[in-house]
């Protein structure tokens, strides 16, 4: 019998979605933490009087954690990871994703920036699309890049049910991208497939404890 993946608690939920996401409106916490909006805005009143998050109000408001906040969180997860017994689990997809990582990178600089179609040689510009031969091959690349990445977002929410959702954004993302909507693969503040990456990257990084500046050391 398949074990159920672990659940996290509505606090882990709430501070790791904050984690990951960043600044972020009430309704995008609770979509984040798989969440009603009423039952999250009763534990932002909470997280808020504990001094773990604090609402920015202006031209951009939202929640965000409070240095307190991430301390609080990082204790909580790993705390979670013990009990759930997945470490081992998630550092294995952990390690499948940084094999891939720097080429995904590298497929985003080609997106962006591509050679001067009269000259392959030359310095390279940034891509307006005019090359449909390059773009499908880089489009071609992210497919292949997103044929590895799946197996890991099963692999993942398989241990821990905060993690669900990868594939399905990885692959509407992508889904979006073959359509020609091409802000979908790198653009910011949007749902795209780097947006995507990024957050998990960061997920894997406050799950497991390891400092971004010291991965190459702590992998």
């Amino acid at each position: 019998m398949t074990a159920m993946p672990h659940q996290s608690h509505p606090e882990v939920r709430i501070l790791h979605s904050l984690r990951v996401r960043g600044f972020v409106d009430t309704h995008l916490v609770a979509d984040a933490s798989a969440m009603d909006v009423p039952e999250v805005e009763e534990w932002l009143v909470r997280l808020e009087s504990q001094g773990d998050v604090r609402y920015r109000d202006g031209r951009m408001s939202g929640w965000m954690l409070t240095t307190e906040g991430r301390g609080r969180g990082e204790m909580l997860l790993a705390t979670e990871l013990e009990a759930a017994g997945c470490r081992e689990g998630v550092h294995s997809a952990y390690q499948e994703f940084l094999s891939l990582n720097h080429g995904f990178l590298e497929l985003c600089t080609d997106w962006q920036l591509r050679p001067p179609t009269h000259d392959p040689t030359g310095e390279k510009v940034v891509n307006d699309h005019s090359d449909p031969d390059h773009d499908a091959a880089v489009i071609a690349r992210l497919v292949e890049v997103n044929r590895v990445v799946q197996p890991i977002s099963i692999e993942l929410a398989a241990l821990l049910h905060r993690f669900d959702g990868y594939g399905r954004r990885f692959g509407d993302a992508l889904g979006r991208v073959r359509a020609g909507d091409y802000d979908w693969f790198t653009k910011p503040m949007i749902e795209s497939y780097h947006t995507v990456w990024f957050e998990l990257h960061e997920n894997f990084l406050a799950t497991l404890g390891i400092p971004r500046a010291s991965e190459a050391q702590a992998t």
